[in-house]
């Protein structure tokens, strides 16, 4: 069993547990006060216990919803682990009950996977966040619960290296790796799991014990399999993740410094923006297909533009804005005429001069000050892109959020959906948008079967998104969504199929819709859009490691027939 890292002694973990209230907790016999845990760990007699958290408890409502608040859950309690030995726990003893379990890690999933209405058991890994030097395994190990932009600080301060993970600061380390992975580095160093070396995972096995397992990308790793999953299987499928552990490919040495890429001294940002009430039918596909055009013409890794990540904003016109942001290694050769040369592209043949991003734009903020391209150390640059975000930091919202893969500069009847549906009078919502961004470079240096995230000839992706606060505002804003996205694609059935123009949808924006037969006509399952050719081996992983469909959601793996 791998020990806790840096952790609290039991003693003072138990102080902790009695000082916040009372909170009951886990041990090896069992439910008990506190104070018995107490005096029977003095004897030794227990394993480490773990905090649970009740409807008693004043933490409860806190940390039975994520930041989607839309799903809510009522589970019997919430538990806190720290330790591996302590999730294993949680889980043997919830499927000895026979006890419905789902896993919070940031919380940020977009659907109902973790709060649900059937859960009983939250497991919250939330405390093992650690990040630190495995000289074990030669690698530097992230635990499950650890955020993003802590993961950064951590790796980036202490041996000057990262990995190219996603923008938004609290996103749980254990569903976006799981998931692929995508960031501002992608286009130079590839997604998150092209550095993944190992992945810590407790499973349940056929007679329902559960059981901790390590995973590598070595050859002759025996759970080899369960490893490859995990890099882009997406999360909730085949046990809880616990850590990671990652090295990339071909580094040597045992110096941390040097296992993993460093991410670019400085970079360049640039934010600006075009006014709606400027942009013509005409100016909008133009700017649009600039976009995609450019992605598909520099899909293929090796060139200059390999070092420029960039997301378009398209927003609902009661946004009043159309925006773009950029981030370019700064230290590359004439890095200011490679953004200006990009620049050049995206506007050619459009007559309307740009200007400085005022207004907040779906994830992203306002950044006036950034109109001019501005130089900014990249973890300053990480901080400033990630957290100054205010959908992310709004406690109240709800949302609903849709995406897709393009490999082509869009199609016509595309971007007429797009403007016809992003210029509708019957919504008033500057949240509503879709973000354009990119892919290619080294995420396409990758095959798609060489790991479990399929999707790497995709040129760019699309993310729609909207939010409310008012439950009055759910079910226009629900219905603007579906038939924004599902009419942009009527020609394949209501969804990015895979095929000489898209390329299917990003698990880690899940959307329940596509496997509902009302919205999905297509004939291709969301399984599908989601892993492509990937899934039949991703369901034999399902059946190795969780036959007994533990590990399960609205929209999991599903066990082979066969």
């Amino acid at each position: 069993m791998v020990q806790d890292r840096g952790g609290m002694g039991r003693r003072n973990f138990l102080a902790g547990g009695a000082a916040a209230g009372g909170a009951a907790l886990l041990t090896g016999t069992g439910l008990v006060s506190p104070a018995a845990a107490a005096t029977a760990e003095e004897s030794g007699a227990l394993t480490e216990p773990i905090t649970a958290v009740t409807p008693a408890d004043k933490r409860y409502k806190d940390l039975v919803r994520g930041w989607n608040q839309r799903w809510v859950a009522s589970p019997e309690a919430v538990y806190l682990a720290e330790t591996t030995a302590q999730v294993q726990e949680v889980v043997q003893k919830a499927v000895t009950a026979g006890k419905r379990l789902t896993v919070r890690g940031g919380g940020h999933c977009w659907e109902d996977w973790v709060f649900n209405a059937d859960v009983r058991v939250i497991l919250d890994m939330t405390k093992m966040n650690k990040v630190y030097f495995d000289p074990a395994k030669n690698a530097i190990a992230v635990e499950a619960g650890a955020q993003l932009l802590n993961v950064y600080e951590r790796m980036y301060r202490t041996w000057g290296v990262a990995i190219p993970a996603g923008m938004c600061f609290q996103v749980g380390a254990g569903g976006h790796i799981s998931g692929g992975g995508w960031g501002m580095l992608c286009r130079k160093l590839g997604l998150v799991v092209d550095h993944l070396y190992a992945v810590e995972v407790v499973a349940v096995d056929a007679n329902g014990i559960a059981r901790t397992h390590v995973a590598t990308r070595e050859a002759t790793d025996p759970h080899r399999d369960l490893w490859w999953a995990h890099t882009g299987g997406g999360g909730g499928n085949f046990g809880v993740i616990t850590r990671f552990w990652f090295r990339s490919p071909g580094a040597t040495g045992t110096n941390p410094a040097g296992l993993l890429p460093q991410p670019p001294a400085e970079v360049l940002v640039s934010a600006v923006s075009w006014p709606w009430a400027e942009m013509t039918k005409d100016r909008f596909a133009r700017l649009v297909k600039n976009y995609g055009d450019w992605h598909a013409r520099n899909l293929k890794p090796g060139g200059v533009y390999d070092n420029l990540v960039t997301m378009l904003a398209l927003n609902h016109k009661s946004n009043g804005y159309i925006g773009l942001i950029t981030q370019l290694d700064a230290t590359i050769p004439d890095a200011e005429g490679v953004l200006n040369r990009f620049l050049g592209e995206m506007t050619a043949g459009l007559d309307i001069a740009h200007q400085p991003l005022t207004t907040a734009m779906g994830e992203l903020s306002a950044m006036p000050e950034l109109a001019k391209p501005r130089r900014m150390p990249w973890l300053q640059a990480a901080r400033y892109l990630g957290t100054t975000n205010p959908t992310l930091n709004d406690p109240s919202l709800k949302g609903d959020f849709k995406s897709s893969y393009y490999r082509t500069a869009m199609p016509d009847a595309h971007v007429d959906a797009f403007y016809r549906h992003l210029t509708r009078d019957d919504l008033v919502n500057p949240t509503a948008s879709v973000l354009l961004s990119s892919f290619g470079g080294q995420v396409n240096a990758v095959a798609p079967g060489d790991t479990a995230a399929p999707h790497r000839e995709a040129a760019y992706k699309a993310a729609w998104m909207i939010w409310w606060t008012d439950p009055a505002d759910e079910a226009k804003s629900l219905q603007w969504i579906r038939e924004f996205f599902h009419g942009a694609y009527a020609d394949t059935g209501g969804v990015p199929v895979p095929n000489a123009v898209t390329d299917g949808c990003y698990v880690n924006y899940p959307d329940i819709d596509l496997h509902d037969p009302a919205y999905n006509t297509s004939g291709v399952p969301w399984s599908t859009l989601y892993y492509k050719d990937n899934y039949p081996r991703l369901q034999q992983v399902k059946k190795k490691y969780d036959p007994r469909n533990v590990f399960r959601h609205s929209q999991s793996i599903q066990l082979p027939t066969s």
